[in-house]
């Protein structure tokens, strides 16, 4: 059997799998369409594997990594699902109070690559919680599948409640200088921009390839904000003009990059469409500007 390489790869597929990773299409016509592109030795399980995330092999910063204190913590979120469990991390014996961050996952839950930036955006010198909006279903299943699945049974504007009670559990926190950011992808890019949206305090967001709020709610956006397009993913590119239309005419603050060749999803380094080269120069604007936002 050839070896899958990402450069053998049609956009089509790419594509295809932006589809069903947003159930747009279901696990049956995904297979049955994939079928098309498994040709020259390439077999459809083949496909199938070379597109599922591979968490257990691209961990960055490991669990038990000794330059971070780490938890699962518990807070309350009356107007969202009641008790959110979270992940909880920060510089082993920092000093001082640091800057918080919030870390927002996709859609499906709290899985091991969304640790794993939150442990990330700790080792940048913040303390950062990286809530669960699946707890009030049983959390995340362990599958990315059967997250997708438990995540379309909850409304996002309940689990947007969740996010905002993550921003009050940081503010009080004893080791948070009150200063908090938060930083989504894809769905939780949505709600890093609603965010902005809803909580004036807040001193930072960072959506990355992120659904845009409407128009008549961007004049009550105070934070700062960058964010992160890929050039490929024309889906939600197609939301920007008016949105970057809207923040122009309030004089809102905001910078905006598209990366070039870039899938969405580009920041994820646990499936093909990681795009090395955008990733880690989206990461490194991220915790500039995080730096610059929350420790100034």
């Amino acid at each position: 059997m050839s070896q899958i390489r990402k450069e053998d790869i049609k956009q089509e597929v790419f594509d295809l799998y932006d589809d069903y990773a947003h159930n747009r299409i279901d696990r049956r016509l995904f297979m049955q369409n994939l079928s098309a592109y498994a040709v020259g030795g390439i077999t459809v399980a083949s496909l199938m594997g070379f597109l599922m995330p591979d968490y257990q092999g691209a961990v960055q910063v490991q669990a038990n990594d000794p330059r971070l204190k780490t938890e699962y913590i518990d807070y309350q979120s009356a107007k969202g699902g009641g008790t959110i469990k979270a992940l909880l991390s920060k510089p082993e014996g920092a000093a001082q109070k640091l800057g918080g961050i919030i870390v927002v996952h996709e859609n499906r839950g709290l899985n091991p690559h969304i640790e794993d930036v939150a442990r990330r955006a700790a080792l940048a010198g913040f303390v950062s919680v990286a809530p669960d909006a699946l707890t009030p279903l049983g959390g995340y299943p362990g599958n990315d599948d059967k997250g997708r699945e438990l995540q379309s049974k909850r409304d996002r504007n309940e689990m947007l409640e969740d996010f905002i009670a993550a921003y009050d559990y940081l503010k009080s926190n004893k080791d948070c200088n009150g200063k908090i950011g938060v930083v989504g992808f894809c769905f939780g890019g949505w709600i890093a921009n609603m965010m902005a949206v809803r909580i004036p305090e807040l001193s930072a967001s960072v959506p990355f390839y992120g659904g845009q709020p409407a128009a008549e709610d961007v004049p009550k956006i105070k934070a700062p904000l960058l964010i992160h397009y890929a050039e490929l993913d024309t889906r939600v590119n197609e939301g920007w003009p008016a949105y970057e239309t809207a923040l122009k005419a309030n004089n809102k603050e905001y910078k905006a990059y598209v990366y070039p060749g870039a899938n969405h999803g580009f920041h994820n380094d646990t499936t093909p469409r990681y795009d090395k080269a955008a990733a880690e120069l989206a990461w490194k604007r991220t915790v500039d500007f995080f730096t610059e936002k929350l420790k100034s």
